[in-house]
Formats: C-alpha cells, structure tokens, sequence
C-alpha cells in the first residue's frame, strides 16, 4: 500500500507536527507500506531518501518561518505521479485538495485533525468576535469533513469540533512518544525546582505566562530556575520579561536526544498553552520522568491524569501554585507517575490504529463521509 502524506506548515522547526508526520510516516514503512511525503518549501525537488520518496512544492512563506503551497493544481500533480493508494492529509489549508484529488481517482483519504480551527484561529485573530467566528469555522469544518473518508483526531476535546456539527467519520489515535529517545535519568541532587519550557515561543502558547509565574515564585522566596528552549516572535518581548529572573533562552534544539536529556534533568515542566489539541511536547516531557503542569482548557488534562502533573488555571497564579503543589509531592513518586503516563502511549499504537484504518478503507470508493 502506498501512503501519501500531506502538510503545510512542516518545516525543521515545527515541533510536534513535523514531529508526528515522521514518526508515523517511518512506521508505515517499518509496517512494510510505501510513504511519500509532499511538503511545501523553497523550491520544487524530489528525492528517494530513507523515510520514503519526499516531494518539495514551491511553497509561499508565512509567518513563523513556515511556508504553504497556494497551488492545488501543483498539488493535484504531484498525486497524479505517485498515485497513492490512500492520501492522508496533515493540514486544513490548500493540502485538502488531496481529498478532491482521492474523490476523483476513487482513493480513500484521510483528514488528520492536528489543530482545533476555533481555537487555532481565536488564538490568532483575538479581535475576531466569537459569534463571527463560530459560523465560520462550523462551515469551513464541515466542508473539510465531507472531502475525506475518515477525519482523525487524537483527543476528546479535539472530537468535540466535528462530533458537535453532526460528522459521523471521526475517529480518535492519539498521538505517541519515543519512549526510548525520551526517557528518565536522575536530576540534580540539590534544592533549587529546576523548571523548563520547551515549545514555540508564539502568543497563543501562551509563555508570558510562564515567566510571569517564575517571578511570582521567585519574589515569595522560592529557590527556582528556568530553562526556555524554542524560539518564535515573542522571544525578544520574553527576554525582556525576564530581566533579572533565573531564566535561561537556549533557542531551538534540534537534536531529539538532547532535548530529551534537559528535560529529564528538570523537576518540572510547563507546558501553558490554553488550547493545547493534545500536547506531543507534554508526552515527551512525561517519558522523561518530568511531571507537567498544563492548562485546565484543552486536550492537555487528559495526558496529566494519575499524579503525572496538573492541570491549572493558565495563568502566572495557577501556573506558580501547581509547581508548588507537584514539587509537594514525594520525587520518586511523581517521577514515576509521569513515566506511567507516558508509557501509555506507544508510537506503535498510533502506528497501528492508522495502518488499520488505512488498510481497511483503501478500495472501498466513496463512502458516506464523502459527497456523491
């Protein structure tokens, strides 16, 4: 069977999406399956490489770094050479095209729902009135709903956008984590909390917050450090921020293994983002032995469930009084707590699921999901 996946806004730097194509793309070669990859870029290549045939379209670049391909048509190309035996589509922008392309060439397709678009776009667009918002994201969801055969989502809270219009082809795989990448090792022997951010440094993930609760923890006595790694446009206003507080930046790692490494050395992770579709970064956190404390909104409660870490309000009091109540609790125990959690979420399994669901629906032709 020959996959082809599809992603706008895949670039060195984007963390969990980037992230979660690869990795999943990697298992359905592993599982025996032929993968192409079609990806936006700087220019129009294509290469054989280890992961599978990777296809560059010319891509427009936006903001953050990223880039998206305007171009259906260039788009529709690329399909019409490989041919793929199912599409599966990373992205709510021009990439589904792929579900118009699989409609007409009787090819099952797939709409991988990485982002909730409300809370995605009220993040973005916060001038935009939520009763203008709304009807617009309902009509847009349910146009994108009716060009696939499954939509694929990886939490409830991520079900919900698409179960509340009535679209019945949902289907929920979490996401995993490289348990073996990602994995515990014994901190530092010492009195100071050492905490870590590791993420986008954009608005929406919300890290104002975060060193606006190490300065509250700092001003009422705590023994406290910080570790920011990532970068986006927010970084110099962050630096700013932090005049005077124990926070180190440390920009993008790139390197798998030594971001696991520092978070691992951490007492607590944060990860703020108040609208959080799942939370891979959260996962990885976890495999490390380092509980999270997350925002209360969102996918991100249901990974820290079990004494991983905590769920609060994402604000600068909420966020400095949940590391005070995790640093509370016995290290070994809430160390081991997080590894748990995260233990429950194998790559494989979400490797699995999609090879399944993909497997199952190839050669089926249009189903109800899509419009005859």
């Amino acid at each position: 069977m020959r996959i082809a996946q599809l992603a706008n806004f895949y670039s060195p730097t984007s963390g969990g999406l980037r992230t979660a194509v690869d990795t999943i793309g990697r298992g359905y070669l592993a599982a025996g399956h032929e993968r192409v990859l079609i990806r936006p870029g700087k220019y129009t290549a294509e290469a054989e490489t280890g992961d599978g045939l990777v296809i560059t379209l010319k891509g427009r670049p936006i903001s953050g770094g990223y880039r998206m391909v305007v171009s259906p048509k260039a788009i529709r190309a690329a399909l019409d050479r490989v041919r793929p035996d199912s599409v599966e589509v990373s992205d709510k922008a021009t990439m589904v095209t792929a579900g118009t392309w699989a409609r007409a060439n009787d090819r099952p397709a797939v709409l991988f729902s990485h982002e909730r678009l409300d809370t995605w776009l009220a993040a973005r667009l916060p001038i935009l009135p939520k009763s203008a918002l709304e009807p617009l994201v309902a009509r847009w969801n349910r146009r994108l709903a009716a060009r696939f055969d499954t939509v694929v989502v990886t939490s409830a809270f991520a079900e919900q956008e698409f179960r509340a219009l009535g679209v019945r082809h949902v289907r929920r795989v979490p996401l995993g984590v490289d348990l073996t990448t990602f994995h515990p090792s014994d901190p530092p022997d010492d009195t100071t909390a050492r905490l870590v951010y590791a993420g986008r440094l954009s608005p929406e993930k919300n890290p104002g917050a975060v060193i606006k609760a190490v300065d509250m923890l700092v001003r009422n006595g705590n023994d406290v450090t910080l570790d920011v790694y990532g970068h986006g446009s927010a970084l110099p206003a962050l630096k700013r921020q932090a005049t005077g507080l124990p926070v180190t930046f440390h920009g993008h790692l790139s390197g798998r293994a030594e971001l696991a490494a520092r978070l691992a050395a951490a007492d607590v992770a944060f990860a703020p983002s108040p609208a959080e579709t799942f939370g891979l970064s959260i996962l990885e956190a976890l495999a490390c032995g380092t509980p999270v404390v997350t925002a209360d909104t969102g996918g991100a409660p249901e990974l820290v469930s079990g004494g991983a870490g905590l769920a609060v309000r994402p604000t600068p009091e909420g966020l400095a009084g949940g590391v005070l109540r995790v640093l509370s609790r016995p290290v070994l125990s809430r160390r081991a707590a997080a590894r748990r959690r995260a233990e429950s979420y194998p790559w494989s399994a979400t490797v699995g699921a999609l090879v399944d669901l993909h497997a199952m629906t190839t050669g089926a032709g249009t189903s109800a999901g899509k419009p005859r």
